[in-house]
């Protein structure tokens, strides 16, 4: 066969059945990506004689004759495509997974099909940007301005840009076959069954099949119990999960793992295991799985050595907690509101998969390659479950393509590990979007019986709250979750009577982890929810309430215990700022709407408004570490060595950003490289919204020490003082005398000053950011639709590094929130499996689903965080879903205090009220 890609013929043979996505990713043309394979997300688009596809549903066979154009061949011998020109300059993403398809989609668009993307780009997803940068770019327009001089405060745009609108960016599985040859692939059985032994597995079929070369079975994994669940201390979670388990506790949990030459041979071998189950008993919600005599998901397993809270009764973990007199606090209250709120499974669904590479180097070490968030702390729990020494394991994350926190676990890199180990060949575990639903992990479910009372001058007397998360299957996160969920959300609130109860509890389905907010956007929304249902309760104005009961400098921020988190501090406040910036952009949103007649919808049609706060610790507690190596070279430029990986969170600018500010420099002249256990030291890693506030700050301090070694350099060589000596971009002006860089690099070597220079941080103390959102809804009272009006957040991030960046992460949290309050939920039937394991059957929001949202910063300097910045990548999520629920209440007089709020659910809700006038 001869096909053309990318102007030159191949005489490749795609495989019988082959698609056209994977067959190009062999040719090497790793810019095709692959997000789903059912032709769902776009990130696989290529043209065929000119025309847009999703090769992942096209088969490579009828590409025959045909020209094929990815992303490497977009750009002709003249330069960038207009399209690549257009989203590198409005800098049209975050980690750049969706990047490629989207531009090869919109690359074909004309002037008519530009003034319609709703329409015209409801193929391609996004999970990072909201969508607005994305519009900018197809429409060439860029917004930020001038990047400055590229040190704090400017518009630099991402390093990786050209690399990512050109597709040569490497994410994890893009490595060439010729330097990794002879990868083998794993494929997984999993279990069909909620809650079952394994009595035995014949692996002899499996091994018959073509192509199998090895089967592993809970006979050959380790007997060490750890979790999936990755933090600075491993003894955060519970010791619950094994590589390979002979006890299954979901439907998706992995029996056996099947090596073979081709992915097709692994499947094939899967599918020819024979597995006898002993079925056992399953419980399925976490009411239920704490009532007396349910069965004991680990009950077997000793409660101190794995940390488990009470194994026999299913409760990982739990908290019992009361400050004050709540029963005092109610009996002064004058309006007491009481409610049972639930919040959803919701998946991450970065547009990567799970995925990772092992393999053994020629110095006998183990390498893995992964699609990691966390790849010091992968490296970690490799040694301690093979026991291995430290310096033979070297674990790298390439570019991420999203991770939203469910890359903070440990789901393939021990698979394959364990599988190079033994086999001493390089092996590939690449995720199917299915397993993405059924087998990793999901946000934790949240039933939170909520009282709170008020008194009629607008104070809080008490606040309540009876908690129950349900972890799934495994304890992954489930401590800090719950712990960390009933933090912030009540602290924020000025209130002498506090009391809550809460349990994370184990059931027989997929396993909850690590999600955007951590369990505060659970939390927040009933919080948020109770506090206008007082406000309403009492007549007050609910954004003057929140005024009177929010904490202040000087204030105790308490939760659950009575004394402050002693490293906690108020490093700058602007929540004053941020609920004073939304409620007149709410104003002047009523007055645009008005003067342009558009307040008049219809007599079905109700509106209104709400708003929502929350506060976020900027770093985990108990220590969040970072080294950073910053070093002059040898060409005059700078290299920045970090360990926190990269995935749209905008970290690797901002380490460009702060050490340019530092050594007088502009952000170019930096090269970050980073994401590499053998670069540094220690990276606890990139969650939390520590990227900057916790590795910035180590690379600040490395930046500002080698600054000084420069100029005491140049003091020397020119004798004059060194308070004298001044870094410029490219040289360092000492008087009268300027010196070059490479002048000074020279005479250092000569002098045996080593130019390169180290920074810690350890990740306190901490300080507090803060977000605001609102909203201004229509509500049709007829069929239950929803229209956004309007949507803006304010956020207390100290000083912006880089607006656009941050403003970025806002509307991306913004628009992956918005999923989650209105449609997104993974669903789980009666027997404990998941329904919802494709795209088409999980909604998230696409070109048309999100609003613009005006984003407005608050002006402060944060004593604690490098420069004075704070923390904005998790925080812009949490407020979203109350704020949007309160705006539905204000419209319709109907609290919902379920997620998700479907339009069936508004609907349903409104058929048979009478609702108050507005």
């Amino acid at each position: 066969m001869t096909i053309e890609i990318n102007g030159s013929a191949t005489q490749a043979t795609p495989r019988p059945g082959q698609c056209l996505r994977t067959f190009l990713r062999e040719q090497g043309n790793f810019g095709v990506k692959k997000g789903c394979d059912g032709g769902d997300c776009g990130a696989c688009t290529v043209h065929v004689d000119g025309t847009p596809v999703h090769s992942c549903i096209y088969p490579a066979v009828r590409a025959e004759g045909k020209a094929v154009t990815t992303i490497e061949g977009l750009a002709t011998e003249d330069g960038l495509h207009p399209v690549q020109e257009q989203f590198l300059e409005a800098q049209g993403f975050q980690c750049g997974f969706c990047t490629a398809g989207m531009m090869m989609t919109a690359a074909t668009f004309d002037d008519e099909q530009r003034a319609n993307l709703p329409r015209n780009l409801k193929g391609n997803l996004c999970r990072c940007t909201g969508y607005r940068s994305i519009a900018d770019a197809v429409c060439g327009h860029s917004g930020a301005g001038e990047a400055g001089n590229g040190q704090l405060g400017d518009n630099v745009p991402a390093p990786a840009g050209p690399a990512v609108v050109t597709g040569t960016a490497r994410y994890a599985l893009d490595v060439p076959a010729e330097q990794l040859p002879g990868v083998l692939h794993l494929k997984l059985l999993r279990s069909p069954h909620a809650h079952a032994r394994i009595v035995s597995i014949d692996k002899t079929a499996a091994l018959a099949v073509p192509g199998v070369v090895a089967v592993f079975t809970h006979e050959d994994a380790p007997q060490q119990l750890f979790s999936t669940a990755q933090h600075e201390h491993y003894t955060d979670d519970p010791d619950d999960t094994r590589v390979l388990d002979n006890v299954v506790r979901f439907i998706g949990q992995r029996v056996a793992a099947v090596v073979a030459e081709s992915v097709g041979a692994a499947e094939a071998g899967a599918r020819a295991l024979e597995v006898e189950y002993e079925l056992l008993d399953a419980v399925f919600t976490p009411h239920e799985a704490i009532l007396p005599g349910a069965p004991a998901i680990h009950g077997e397993k000793d409660a101190v050595s794995t940390r488990i809270a009470r194994p026999r009764d299913n409760v990982v973990a739990e908290v019992h907690a009361e400050l004050g007199n709540v029963e005092e606090g109610f009996a002064e209250a004058d309006f007491v509101h009481e409610h049972t709120y639930q919040t959803q499974r919701v998946q991450h669904v970065a547009m990567e998969t799970h995925s990772s590479i092992a393999w053994i180097d020629q110095d006998g070490r183990l390498m893995v390659r992964s699609s990691s968030q966390v790849p010091f702390l992968v490296k970690r729990t490799l040694i301690r479950l093979f026991n291995l020494p430290e310096e033979s394991v070297r674990v790298v994350a390439g570019r991420v393509g999203g991770g939203f926190g469910g890359k903070q676990e440990v789901l393939t890199e021990d698979l394959v590990a364990l599988a190079a180990l033994t086999l001493k060949r390089p092996v590939q575990l690449e995720f199917t979007r299915t397993e993405q639903f059924t087998a990793t992990t999901t946000r934790h479910p949240f039933t939170i019986k909520l009282k709170a009372g008020a008194s009629r001058d607008g104070y809080l007397t008490a606040l309540q709250l009876d908690v129950i998360t349900n972890t799934g299957a495994y304890g992954n996160h489930a401590p800090g979750v719950m712990f960390h969920g009933c933090g912030e959300s009540l602290a924020v609130y000025k209130c002498v009577n506090k009391k809550v109860d809460a349990q994370a509890v184990y059931t027989n389905t997929v396993p909850a982890g690590a999600f955007r907010g951590y369990g505060l956007s659970q939390m927040i929304f009933a919080m948020e929810s109770a506090i206008d249902e007082l406000a309403v309760g009492i007549g007050m104005d609910p954004l003057e309430f929140r005024l009177k009961n929010m904490v202040r400098p000087g204030d105790h921020m308490l939760s659950t215990t009575p004394e402050p988190e002693e490293d906690v501090h108020y490093g700058s406040y602007g929540l004053d700022q941020c609920v004073a910036l939304v409620r007149d952009a709410l104003d002047r949103g009523k007055e645009r709407y008005r003067a342009a007649g558009l307040d008049q919808l219809g007599p079905e049609w109700v509106t209104g408004e709400g708003a929502a706060l929350s506060m976020i610790d900027t770093v985990p507690p108990r220590g969040h570490f970072a080294h950073t190596r910053v070093s002059l070279e040898v060409d005059g430029r700078f290299a920045v060595d970090v360990g926190t990986a990269e995935f749209g969170n905008g970290t690797t600018t901002v380490h460009a950003q702060l050490a340019a500010t530092a050594l007088g420099t502009s952000a170019h002249n930096i090269q970050v490289r980073q994401s590499d256990t053998d670069l540094v030291e220690h990276d606890t890693g990139a969650f939390g919204s520590a990227g900057t506030v916790v590795a910035g700050k180590a690379t600040l301090g490395a930046a500002l020490e080698l600054a000084t070694r420069i100029q005491t350099v140049a003091a020397s060589l020119t004798g004059v003082p060194l308070a004298e000596c001044r870094l410029v971009d490219g040289a360092v002006e000492c008087g009268k005398r300027t010196l070059s860089l490479k002048e000074i690099y020279d005479a250092a070597r000569l002098q045996g000053v080593r130019l390169a220079t180290d920074g810690n941080w350890g990740g306190t103390p901490r300080s507090v950011a803060f977000n605001v959102h609102g909203f201004r809804v229509a509500v049709n009272t007829g069929t239950g639709e929803l229209r956004i009006l309007q949507s803006v957040q304010a956020a207390d991030a100290g000083v912006v590094v880089n607006p656009r960046q941050c403003r970025g992460q806002i509307e991306g949290g913004i628009a992956q929130a918005l999923g989650a309050v209105l449609y997104e939920e993974v669903k789980v039937d009666d027997s404990g499996r998941v329904t919802t394991d494709i795209l088409r059957q999980y909604h998230i929001p696409s070109f048309a689903d999100v609003p613009r949202s005006e984003v407005y910063f608050a002006t402060t300097n944060d004593s604690t965080g490098p420069l004075g910045a704070k923390s904005m990548s998790e925080s812009p999520f949490n407020p979203v879903a109350p704020a949007l629920a309160n705006a539905i209440r204000n419209a319709t007089g109907v609290r919902f205090g379920e997620l998700p709020i479907a339009r069936d659910k508004i609907y349903l809700a409104l058929r048979d009220r009478t609702l108050i006038p507005n």
